[in-house]
């Protein structure tokens, strides 16, 4: 059979939708592919879960390359998120390789309180201003040191989050990341978690491929529109200015989280 044949063009459609997000954001890739999959196509939540980890891992490479070469991204905090979240990854696809029904269970759970969780903080980005000046004399307290701690222990709940659920890598990871960093452009923020998210999901994924929860052709479909519309939102994102990029980033939460949430 040709390949071309066993390409699902709507797929493709929202894995170039996705993809743009994505690269214009550093949200998008599990916390809308996943309900997606699942809610308009009918993929069963483990496939969804597992297929989206590994379309998310080679997505996102092309992202990290993209800004990458345009400088929008801060390698040493992406090695303070991997030093958390690799580890956390593997202790937790370790459990669930062993109590895997329990944790399918839970897992609708935890994804409601996601979608919760990413309309408040949408809500707190578009108030950002005001939550910073509020916060303003405990963020001056972290000196580097705290800093680090608190960038690793994030790097452990994305580790948790991104292996149960396939959501958090981007729309999580971006929210640590503003508050931990609130001097930092967005756009060099988003650069970050795209690439942190590379080795988080690439392991994610593996060990759920090793659970037999990937499929293929769906992942196939899925990266043959992903590829060009997160180079495309990569290329965008270094160009978009602060001012602009919030307000999106900010509706792509809200509206991950009413997606979530229902």
């Amino acid at each position: 059979m040709n390949s071309v044949h066993l390409i699902h063009p709507l797929y493709s459609l929202s894995g170039f939708i996705v993809g743009l997000l994505v690269g214009l954001t550093g949200v998008g890739g599990g916390s809308l592919m996943t309900p997606l999959l699942v809610i308009l196509f009918g993929i069963p939540a483990t496939t969804a879960v597992g297929t989206d980890l590994l379309y998310a891992c080679i997505t996102k490479s092309v992202g990290t390359a993209v800004h990458g070469f345009s400088g929008t991204v801060d390698w040493p905090i992406v090695g303070k998120l991997a030093a958390g979240s690799v580890p956390a990854t593997v202790l937790t696809l370790l459990i669930l390789s062993r109590h895997q029904g329990q944790l399918d269970r839970s897992s609708n759970t935890i994804t409601s309180v996601l979608g919760v969780a990413l309309i408040c903080t949408a809500i707190s980005i578009v108030f950002r201003k005001w939550i910073l000046d509020t916060f303003a004399s405990v963020a001056g307290k972290l000196n580097s040191r705290g800093r680090t701690f608190f960038t690793v222990l994030s790097g452990i709940v994305l580790g948790i989050l991104v292996s149960l659920s396939s959501v958090g890598a981007g729309a999580i990871g971006v929210t640590f990341l503003l508050i931990l960093y609130p001097k930092m452009p967005a756009g060099k923020l988003v650069g970050s978690d795209i690439a942190h998210a590379v080795p988080l999901t690439l392991i994610a994924g593996i060990g759920h491929w090793f659970l037999g929860s990937i499929d293929g052709l769906l992942l196939l479909s899925l990266l043959v529109g992903s590829v060009p519309g997160i180079i495309v939102g990569s290329y965008i994102s270094s160009r978009v200015p602060d001012k602009l990029l919030r307000p999106v980033l900010a509706g792509t939460l809200a509206a991950v989280g009413a997606k979530l949430s229902l």
